[in-house]
């Protein structure tokens, strides 16, 4: 804990919240506006980030865009809490932030729907080969005769009967089996933490190793969660185990889960039959500019943004800033609905009693406002305005 503060030293009169890569607070003010200042940063790496939120911030709200390892984490002297505002939390050193006190969050239960119906499309765009085909159509490609349509086409498919292996049945696979059957796939799934009978209650059919899936499937779907453990796990010897030059695979979970050389390699000597990809490892870049899959045919890819509708993105914005007054006014990490890093945190005595460093912080409880700064959001280069001289 050295060089951060303690939560019996000094606070500010209101705990300030920093969303540290963005610009806009109009979803998150009116959720927090009566318990804390909130201030936005718009920085891209910790070196952005002014002075004053590095010193005060007590929350901090981030997307995937800036990375928090533990020397960045070393340069706030009061935070407490970490929501990271979607589900991964790569981008952040969870067991660093533990060490100095430092609760992290995620939000897990956003874009299920769009996912789900992302994850539809890509297989359908697969199997249909839509994607393409209108992309000839743009390009003035002239298909009118049976020949040119069969050429054109080429590697069309029939889904009904066809089976779809899910690895993964967590909120999303489960989405993805109930609307996948509508279209005939028979479904398997392969996830050795769903509870036995699971399968009965779907009406699926449950394999018991992940070599099994992938032998039986005609099209396979991620759905499971980045760790250690599931690091390319697609790779150059479960490829293999696919079905020759037959299988379609659809990843819109993790970025980390395939490895992206051996599925261009496989992919451009015709062993994986097509590819549709939301996540890729070399984020942000273009995939088709940089990388190994710059080259690789009958892939397709989208730009993360399988969990996007302007439903889904105020729904996870609300659900993020509603974890972060459940720190400011709860107690770390009891409060917390989905606190990742518990089995390393480490709180001082008397600090999970609330964010004001000692008793549960009440809303509009004798809080001082004469002269309150930022409190409608503005940015945190605003807020030190007129206070340095």
């Amino acid at each position: 804990m050295s060089g951060r503060g303690s939560s019996n030293g000094p606070m500010p009169s209101r705990p300030l919240v920093a969303l540290l890569d963005g610009r806009d607070c109009a979803v998150e003010m009116p959720i927090l506006k009566d318990v804390a200042t909130v201030a936005f940063c718009d920085a891209q790496s910790t070196n952005e980030i002014h002075e004053k939120v590095l010193n005060e911030a007590s929350a901090a709200m981030l997307y995937h865009t800036i990375a928090l390892k533990r020397d960045d984490l070393q340069k706030f002297k009061a935070l407490k809490v970490i929501v990271r505002i979607g589900n991964g939390f790569e981008n952040i050193d969870i067991k660093a932030a533990g060490e100095l006190g430092i609760a992290v969050c995620n939000v897990p239960g956003y874009g299920i729907e769009e996912i789900a119906d992302t994850t539809l499309c890509m297989i359908l765009n697969l199997y249909r080969r839509t994607y393409w085909l209108g992309n000839m159509v743009r390009e003035g490609k002239k298909i009118t005769t049976v020949e040119q349509i069969r050429d054109a086409a080429h590697g069309s498919a029939r889904i009904r009967g066809d089976t779809l292996g899910l690895v993964g049945l967590g909120r999303t696979g489960m989405a993805v089996a109930l609307r996948a059957r509508t279209f005939g796939f028979n479904i398997l799934f392969f996830d050795p933490y769903v509870p036995d009978g699971t399968e009965k209650a779907l009406g699926i059919q449950r394999v018991y190793t992940l070599q099994e899936l992938l032998y039986q499937s005609d099209c396979i779907s991620l759905h499971a969660p980045m760790n250690d453990a599931n690091h390319h796990l697609i790779n150059e010897v479960t490829i293999k185990q696919m079905r020759h030059g037959s299988a379609f695979l659809v990843n819109t979970s993790s970025a980390g889960l395939i490895d992206e050389a051996a599925l261009a390699e496989a992919l451009k000597e015709g062993r994986v039959r097509a590819a549709a990809l939301d996540v890729h490892e070399n984020e942000p870049f273009n995939p088709f500019q940089v990388g190994s899959l710059k080259d690789a045919p009958n892939l397709l890819l989208t730009p993360h943004t399988a969990w996007f509708s302007d439903q889904s993105s105020t729904e996870l914005r609300e659900m993020a800033a509603g974890e972060v007054r459940r720190a400011l006014i709860g107690r770390i990490p009891d409060a917390l609905r989905n606190c990742v890093n518990k089995e390393y945190l480490n709180l001082p005595r008397g600090y999970t009693d609330g964010l004001n460093g000692g008793i549960p912080f009440h809303p509009l409880a004798t809080l001082p406002h004469a002269g309150e700064i930022n409190s409608d959001g503005n940015s945190a280069k605003e807020i030190s305005a007129g206070e340095n001289h």
